[in-house]
């Protein structure tokens, strides 16, 4: 064999001298593409992380720019992190099974908030980016709806995200919080899976999961509000990017709104 660049010689090596077992490579390794291999190669240098990124490229099918970013954003790390009471109630093996499905934290790389958002804001822009947003729940998770109606004694509930894992058989009922968590949280969780398990789960389902979603938590208090609920749910939170402000040098170059809303009125009057 002739025609290799001296990069992927070089490559061919570093392979050699990370993959030593061939019953290994040919089983595994060998069923993810040969770019895949070099990035891992590239980013991560620990055998069983290494292994961990094969292992669920293999699994979830993702594409080379998919494994990137889970290796950027340090998924080996952030995966099953989130907080449960999953052990206590959930039998298993569907409590590992779910613990693993949620991390901790979850990256919203792909939102540009600013720190004055609401959460109307954050559920928008989640709803904006869906595809960007079910690659980071991860494989399984199927979407049910946004703002989902629910009517409970006659009044009507909305919840912020309803998904459906095909995996667990179960809804995931997931709430956007923008603040710091608060043992309220789950009280009204627990209230909205009691609810989604009487008026959608089908008898063959498992018991539907909450998922709340929060800018920062207290493990304690947490632990507290988890342990004493008995419908399964986590807490984890989130990151995303905030918008940055002008530089000063900058701010006195643009229109101010007042500025823009004049010049527009003005196009306005001379088109008629």
């Amino acid at each position: 064999m002739q025609g290799f660049s001296g990069r992927n010689l070089k490559y061919m090596r570093a392979f050699g001298e990370a993959y030593s077992e061939e019953s290994f490579v040919q089983q595994v390794v060998a069923q993810i593409p040969w770019g895949h291999n070099v990035r891992i190669l590239d980013a991560v240098k620990h055998p069983a992380e290494r292994e961990w990124y094969i292992r669920k490229t293999i699994e979830q099918g993702w594409s080379r720019a998919v494994l990137v970013h889970q290796i950027e954003t340090d998924l080996y790390r952030r995966q099953g992190r989130a907080q449960t009471n999953f052990e206590q109630t959930l039998p298993a093996p569907h409590s590992d099974l779910a613990q693993q499905l949620l991390k901790d934290p979850y990256c919203f790389d792909f939102l540009t908030l600013t720190e004055e958002a609401h959460e109307r804001h954050l559920h928008r822009g989640l709803i904006e980016r869906l595809r960007d947003f079910l690659i980071e729940l991860g494989t399984g998770f199927a979407f049910v709806g946004s703002l989902y109606h629910l009517k409970v004694g006659e009044k009507d509930y909305y919840l912020d995200l309803l998904f459906y894992h095909l995996r667990l058989r179960a809804f995931v009922v997931a709430e956007l919080k923008v603040g710091e968590f608060e043992p309220e949280h789950a009280g009204k969780m627990s209230f909205y899976l009691s609810a989604v398990d009487d008026l959608l789960r089908h008898p063959s389902d498992g018991p539907s999961i909450g998922l709340i979603l929060c800018k920062t938590s207290n493990r304690v208090v947490v632990e507290y509000a988890l342990r004493v609920t008995s419908q399964p749910m986590g807490v984890a939170t989130y990151e995303v990017r905030h918008g940055e402000a002008l530089p000063d040098h900058l701010k006195g170059s643009l229109p101010t709104p007042a500025q823009v809303a004049a010049e527009l009125e003005a196009m306005e009057a001379d088109a008629e």
